[in-house]
């Protein structure tokens, strides 16, 4: 039974690519406790500009945002050949994991350490290992909860327009739907999150939440138009992986469900 299932290939592509579909989802929910300068870690000065009354603005991104455009982008190629079904399946998989994962984060926390590993880190410059470990697994729950629905309505929306554009283009013009549909989930993905984590979480003023998100999108509307070549390679494996008769297939069942 095993070995079929193995060799099958629209089964080994659809395991594939849920794989990196949900590890990659999970990385950027841990990761995305970080902080970054674009700008300096691109070698510039940090830029200074206003959005929406704020002022001194500069390309200062979560860490998640690295992989958030590759998540999605692996929603419309999984929504090609395997249709909503097949997102919804990935996406409800991928938001209990990711639950799973930081229950498991809060109960590691919870162990009382041994003193000579919470003073281990001495050496490196970090006084408390138990306090550092809190600060970078122990994420705020309001930025966990707003996180996994604002994957989730992304995940909805990005589903509803690749099929939309799909309808009306067939099989032509990859790059309309996937990047299309992206760029419109991802805009509103940057909103809810920064909605209620941070406007009912935590305070922020609309002005905050318009800037800041519109900061975060111009950074993800770039990735997203750069990360067009790639589609057209991931595609164009599928193809020759499956067979084009077996790919044709399996994109016309995706467009009935």
């Amino acid at each position: 039974m095993i070995k079929n299932i193995i060799n099958d290939r629209p089964t080994r592509l659809f395991l594939i690519l849920a794989g990196f579909f949900v590890t990659n989802a999970l990385i950027a929910e841990i990761i995305g406790v970080k902080i970054f300068s674009l700008e300096q870690t691109a070698g510039f000065k940090p830029s200074s500009f206003s959005l929406f009354g704020r002022e001194g603005l500069s390309f200062d991104l979560t860490a998640g945002v690295l992989l958030w455009p590759v998540v999605f982008v692996m929603t419309d190629i999984i929504n090609e050949y395997y249709g909503p079904k097949g997102v919804r399946f990935l996406s409800y998989l991928t938001v209990v994991l990711i639950g799973f994962a930081f229950i498991v984060f809060l109960a590691a926390i919870k162990l009382v350490p041994p003193g000579w590993w919470v003073a281990s880190g001495e050496v490196n410059g970090v006084k408390d290992m138990q306090q550092s470990y809190a600060a970078i697994l122990g994420q705020s729950n309001w930025i966990i909860i707003a996180s996994i629905i604002a994957f989730l309505v992304g995940q909805v929306v990005d589903v509803l327009v690749f099929h939309r554009i799909k309808r009306y283009t067939g099989e032509k013009k990859i790059w309309l739907r996937s990047t299309g549909s992206t760029l419109i989930s991802q805009l509103i993905d940057s909103y809810i999150v920064l909605f209620i984590a941070f406007y009912i979480g935590a305070d922020w003023s609309w002005q905050q939440v318009f800037a800041i998100g519109m900061v975060n999108y111009i950074y993800k509307f770039i990735v997203a138009i750069l990360l067009t070549p790639v589609i057209y390679l991931v595609h164009g494996w599928i193809e020759r992986y499956l067979g084009h008769q077996t790919a044709n297939a399996m994109k016309t069942d995706a467009m009935q469900h």
